[in-house]
């Protein structure tokens, strides 16, 4: 992520009195200081790193989710994305990464109540994609009798318009909570529309802790 220009966009938005979306792989929302920042001056902050609506990234954590839930033990699992957008371009300077490849980990490893080896992470950049995302996803697992099983998966989808309707739904609660004076992190849009928020929960928790947030029976 663009560490610096990031931060800096959060400190203008600051000293502006304006709520902050954090929809890039840079730790601010989910950062305990940016957290206080924010809160201090009463202005609502989600993020960080937006979660695409059906993207890689949700779909290898509702997998992995069902199969814990089904009792299969995961063993192992890889996510590859290649892509032809600005994004991935991005990508290719290693540096860049580090964080990108923390957030999207972190979001799938959440959803285990153990250590899996995992490796998570953009692959390449493919200039004729254009906007089109590619994903592959494999996980190994075992069930009853320590029986393998093993799961491919390709996502192809459209990159820029996976994100939006996403990020509309992030500016309709920053406004529900600047309308309730709610100042810091929103915890409950973060775990819904994010990869790296401040409390990683399964899918099905955040959505409704969304619509608890929305009813005004959770605060944030």
């Amino acid at each position: 992520g663009s560490e610096n220009a990031s931060r800096w966009y959060a400190q203008q938005a600051l000293e502006a009195n304006c709520a902050f979306v954090n929809c890039i792989p840079v730790f601010i929302a989910s950062d305990k200081e940016w957290q206080e920042k924010f809160k201090e001056k009463r202005l609502p902050l989600a993020g960080d790193d937006v979660m695409s609506q059906i993207g890689a990234t949700v779909l290898h954590k509702t997998i992995v989710k069902l199969l814990v839930d089904r009792g299969v033990i995961v063993d192992e699992s890889y996510q590859l994305n290649v892509g032809g957008d600005t994004d991935f371009l991005n990508m290719l300077e290693k540096e860049r990464l580090k964080s990108k490849e923390i957030s999207k980990t972190s979001a799938v490893q959440a959803m285990t109540p153990y250590k899996v080896p995992l490796k998570i992470g953009p692959s390449d950049y493919i200039p004729f994609l254009k906007n089109k995302k590619i994903c592959y996803i494999w996980i190994k697992g075992r069930y009853f009798g320590n029986t393998p099983v093993y799961i491919d998966v390709k996502l192809d989808v459209w990159d820029a318009p996976n994100s939006a309707g996403v990020v509309i739904d992030v500016i309709r609660s920053i406004k529900i909570a600047l309308d309730r004076g709610i100042g810091g992190p929103l915890i409950s849009i973060s775990a819904f529309a994010f990869k790296h928020p401040p409390i990683q929960v399964p899918y099905h928790i955040a959505k409704q802790w969304v619509e608890d947030f929305i009813q005004g029976k959770r605060e944030r």
